[in-house]
């Protein structure tokens, strides 16, 4: 039986419009536009938190050959406004399959469209920006100042809240004692520390430092997340009472950034953010060169005189991971876990965890 088609078009602050099909769930969605080098792994991408509040565009063709499993999920639900392919599989096969695409999209509430030549959508998205955009199947009815409008009433600014853990929660382990802040952490990442056997306690975004200091943790773990650094000012006061305690503090992607801002640095916004798993970056103490996976909007400037890089993007020259001179205090841009992407620094972990084993020792 032939699933019926529903036209829809994709609308481009700068009023350019790609026309193509609707699928999953067809209700408009307005959000910001980004496109992702991965090559496999759309499942965690769908399930990234960091995507939060973004409309993600797949820049490999064919999407969906091997389904959807539940084992695969990088969080509780995906958080993302819409879901951009070339052309899905509509009939995936693999022995690990539980639903196909659409199902997914639909059971999630989640605006997907394909058909569209999305090559030069990316090279749009390259030369220009990142831009807002809206996914609807009445393009041909909406004015000028209706699409206006919905481009200045979105806003992105709460996604932190959107994705954290609502309550606090604890993974038991009998090696080193992480208090983790989730401003939407990829379940991967706490696998990877689960396997080194580390105690997790996993707070709220906003919580306050007496409470988290409460748990008498060896470090501070900042977890990745959506959106931009400098609107969760709360969360970088919080940060420095953590450095004013002198504790270890480690940090991930949106971590890297906040970590950043509360020790005296800056952060600005990319011009089309690092969204894949093919990143180079070179480690400065080492000159080697890792290739990685990334989902940024932001990144890292202006840093003071006791901090210094520890990473560069080999592609831009931006900063991919700071540390502090003197104080135990390590983050990276990038993720280490991958989940999709490869695996050349997940050796950072076990960084991250002799770093808080020292820093336990001399205390």
């Amino acid at each position: 039986m032939l699933k019926k088609t529903v036209k829809a078009a994709l609308i481009l602050e700068n009023g350019q419009t790609f026309v193509g099909k609707a699928f999953g769930y067809i209700k408009e969605t307005v959000g910001e536009v980004v496109f992702t080098t991965n090559m496999t792994g759309y499942q965690e991408t769908l399930t990234d938190p960091s995507y939060a509040g973004q409309i993600v565009v797949m820049t490999f063709p064919l999407i969906g050959n091997y389904g959807i499993n539940l084992e695969d999920m990088e969080s509780r639900k995906p958080f993302l406004k819409g879901f951009i392919v070339k052309e899905k599989c509509d009939y995936p096969n693999n022995w690990r399959c539980e639903m196909d695409i659409d199902g997914f999209l639909k059971q999630h509430k989640i605006m997907g469209l394909e058909g569209i030549d999305t090559r030069m959508l990316t090279r749009v998205l390259r030369d220009n920006g990142t831009m807002k955009g809206i996914i609807t199947t009445r393009a041909a009815d909406l004015t000028e100042s209706q699409i206006k409008q919905k481009f200045n009433t979105y806003t992105n600014k709460h996604a932190v809240e959107e994705v954290t853990t609502p309550e606090k929660y604890v993974i038991n382990g009998k090696g080193i004692h992480f208090a983790v802040l989730d401003f939407g952490i990829k379940l991967s990442i706490l696998r990877e520390f689960q396997k080194a056997g580390c105690k997790l306690t996993v707070f709220p975004a906003f919580t306050p430092a007496k409470e988290v200091m409460e748990c008498k943790p060896d470090a501070i773990f900042l977890a990745n997340g959506p959106g931009d650094p400098a609107d969760i000012q709360t969360v970088v006061e919080t940060v420095k009472e953590f450095i004013a305690a002198d504790m270890p503090i480690l940090g991930i992607c949106l971590g890297n950034q906040i970590v950043a801002r509360a020790l005296g640095c800056n952060t600005k916004r990319l011009k089309f953010g690092h969204h894949g798993g093919n990143h180079p970056v070179r480690e400065l103490s080492t000159g080697r060169i890792y290739i990685t996976s990334q989902n940024h909007e932001f990144v890292v400037c202006d840093l003071p005189d006791d901090v210094e890089a520890s990473f560069i993007n080999i592609n831009d020259n931006s900063i991919e991971g700071i540390r502090h001179k003197t104080k135990p205090i390590f983050t990276v841009q990038f993720h280490p876990e991958a989940s999709p992407g490869p695996l050349d620094v997940q050796f950072l972990f076990g960084k991250i965890i002799k770093m808080t084993e020292g820093a336990r020792n001399n205390a």
